[in-house]
């Protein structure tokens, strides 16, 4: 028998499963009559499958959350949060039961939906649903990778499961589709997803607008499928996710029967229990009805002590240091690789090499697409840092995330390339759950206008604060004869609303390359890199306006005929500073002063102090913003629509079908038209 399975047996021989699970539903209830918000019925209805999965199976120590070789649990139904904050609770995490007559207060550990950072042992922010459990297969997806890679005959130090708790609502969202069918197709064997299959959703019985033959759907995306199981009955539920460990060349669903709410009287199986507090009536009749007569959030102790999984926990872990110790001494640099990288610290080596690169593309001085420039900044860095792994949305051969060095993953091989398919949500929420997991850096390319298929991983990317980076091509009109529908007009300035996020947009290869270090470099929040499709003059700069860049707006041509009267201030990003350029020129001939400033990320440079800011844009001077985007954004920091010493020329329409060069004349993005503003506002 495993030793953790022993140490439960002993500790829980006086207590029954269904007073384990009963300390759960007493929890979940008080905790929502407290807030008088909530969602109670999704942990009485999953009691008895958490008893299962945490007390048989789940490998974890409460005392070390972050032990590499933990099973990952994620609640994808998060709504549910206090099951999860119960079971944390009573398992030992640092979650004292304080933090749980808190549910939903501010700034407790117990937040409305499990937040990563904020409770110990949550391993990622879920919410939104299906994204959790789209999570999960990038995390699965990084045990299968990292095994393949560092794991040695005899040394197995990567070598766990990723379990999931999903709901209706999940399975009912499309992502679900998206990532649970590239699951199936990549084999993802240690997957094991348990279905809380109550026939309930906020509206009522789903029987009105959920029909789907569930495990006959998952079977068709090459899952193995353990179907009705009595999710009240913990040793059923056990033996089923036993048979998913045991199969090992897919995926796992365990459809799990239960009733929503179980316990409560008249509300048990009905939507009343859904998201709402039971009320103190029912709550005084659910505690008779499970023979509970312990008080308000009293849990007795022996419960606790069955519960508690510091013991079970810290053994395990302390087996899997001694294996990785054997390990180090037999494999010493696969050991610090590994070290490194769970660490989530780039190599020392990184920042030189990567500074070499800049200057490499500096004296190169190439006009190219950005797109291309991203390409060789990934081939540049994807040498330095295995742990970058990247793929595209069916997009490869447009995006241009691959490299010399890349290798498709599929069931039987393991690479750093994930050809995800038309699957842009899944994509996005994958990518995060390899950043979670640790072990990798993501990159994901697609087209920009796709980023709105995208944009709620994205948001969880940057509230959780991962290294996801998103490649984004094809960013403006300049993308052409694809016409309107392809043409990101309101994208980059929606993406540059979202907190924590960082949006790129270089004019150029060297831009470019600093972009791509700055993402790689970044430890507090996500980027989102977004490259033309058309190629783009380089520009000259000295090197100590290369080292500017990284400060997200520098001054890229300043004033050159003293202080005159007679000055403006252009500023642009992208394929538009090559105009911005041009029209300096041409206003240096009718006496006007131009400085030109380049603002790749908007977000880098308002983190600069106010002197630099202001030293980049000093006041007095009017200012023209040009970006062949939406316009709004701008008015940040050239002035309000109504103030005439100020203008932005952008695109506040949807484009037209034609050649790029055609849409940027006829939309005004040339460089006479810029000087043609500039004069307007300054005068002849």
């Amino acid at each position: 028998m495993h030793e953790s399975a022993t140490l439960y047996k002993s500790a829980a021989a006086s207590v029954r499963d269904v007073d384990l699970a009963n300390a759960i539903r007493v929890l979940a209830m008080d905790a929502v009559e407290a807030a008088k918000s909530g969602h109670p019925g999704m942990p009485m209805g999953m009691a008895e499958i958490a008893v299962a999965l945490w007390t048989r199976h789940l490998r974890h120590d409460p005392a070390t959350p972050g032990w590499p070789d933990r099973d990952r649990f994620v609640l994808s139904n998060g709504h549910g949060s206090m099951l999860q904050y119960a079971l944390l609770h009573l398992a030992g995490y640092d979650l004292p039961l304080d933090e749980l007559r808190r549910f939903r207060q501010l700034h407790s550990k117990t937040p409305g939906h499990p937040e990563v950072g904020v409770t110990p042992g949550v391993e990622t922010t879920t919410g939104p649903l299906g994204q959790g459990l789209a999570n999960a297969v990038g995390m699965a997806l990084a045990e299968r990778l990292l095994a393949a890679h560092f794991n040695r005959p005899g040394h197995a130090i990567v070598d766990h499961h990723t379990y999931v708790f999903v709901g209706d609502g999940c399975l009912m969202e499309g992502i679900s589709h998206e990532a649970c069918s590239l699951a199936g197709t990549l084999g993802l064997g240690k997957l094991i997803v348990l279905y809380d299959d109550n026939g309930i959703s906020i509206d009522g019985p789903t029987s009105g607008w959920f029909t789907d033959d569930t495990p006959k759907r998952f079977e068709a995306y090459g899952w193995h499928v353990v179907p009705n199981v009595d999710g009240h009955d913990v040793g059923a539920v056990s033996a089923a996710i036993a048979a998913g460990k045991a199969e090992v060349e897919r995926p796992t669903l365990v459809c799990c029967k239960t009733t929503i709410g179980k316990g409560a009287p008249t509300k048990a199986g009905t939507a009343d229990t859904h998201g709402a507090a039971l009320g103190e009536r029912e709550i005084a009749a659910t505690r008779a009805a499970l023979e509970w007569s312990h008080a308000t959030f009293e849990i007795p102790q022996p419960i606790y002590d069955a519960w508690n999984a510091r013991a079970r926990g810290a053994a395990e872990e302390r087996e899997w240091s001694r294996r990785f110790a054997r390990y180090a001494e037999q494999f010493p640099e696969l050991a610090a690789e590994f070290t490194r990288r769970n660490e989530r610290a780039l190599p020392a080596s990184f920042a030189a090499a990567a500074e070499a690169f800049i200057a490499a593309q500096a004296a190169r001085r190439e006009t190219i697409a950005t797109r291309k420039a991203s390409q060789q900044a990934i081939e540049a860095y994807a040498k330095l840092l295995p742990e970058m792994i990247g793929g595209s949305a069916d997009l490869t051969g447009s995006v241009f995330t691959n490299w010399s060095g890349s290798i498709a993953v599929s069931s039987s091989k393991a690479g750093n390339y994930v050809n995800y398919g038309v699957r842009e949500f899944a994509m996005a929420a994958i990518s995060n759950g390899l950043a979670l997991h640790g072990g990798f850096i993501p990159y994901n390319g697609t087209f920009l206008t796709f980023s709105d298929y995208m944009r709620n991983a994205v948001r969880m990317a940057a509230l959780m604060k991962l290294r996801s980076i998103f490649v984004f091509t094809h960013d403006s009109i300049g993308l052409g004869e694809d016409g309107p529908t392809h043409q990101s007009i309101e994208h980059a300035a929606s993406l540059r609303l979202v907190p924590q996020l960082d949006v790129w947009r270089p004019c150029d290869s060297v831009e470019t390359a600093v972009a791509w270090k700055h993402a790689l470099e970044r430890t507090d929040g996500p980027s989102a890199l977004l490259f033309t499709r058309q190629n783009v003059a380089f520009a000259e700069r000295e090197a100590s306006t290369i080292a500017a860049i990284a400060r997200g707006g520098y001054v890229l041509a300043d004033f050159a005929q003293g202080d005159g009267a007679r000055r403006a201030l252009i500023i642009a990003t992208g394929s538009e500073v090559p105009l911005a350029l041009g029209a300096r020129q041409l206003l240096a001939n009718d006496g006007i002063d131009v400085r030109v400033v380049s603002m790749p990320c908007t977000q880098a440079f308002d983190r600069e102090d106010v002197a630099y800011r202001r030293d980049v844009l000093p006041t007095g001077i009017p200012r023209i913003a040009v970006e062949a985007g939406a316009t709004d954004g701008w008015r940040k920091y050239v002035g309000a629509a109504d103030d005439p010493r100020a203008a932005v020329i952008g695109i506040d329409r949807f484009g037209e079908s034609a050649p790029a060069a055609t849409l940027f004349k006829y939309f005004g993005f040339t460089s006479d038209h810029v000087a043609d503003v500039v004069r307007g506002i300054v005068g002849r």
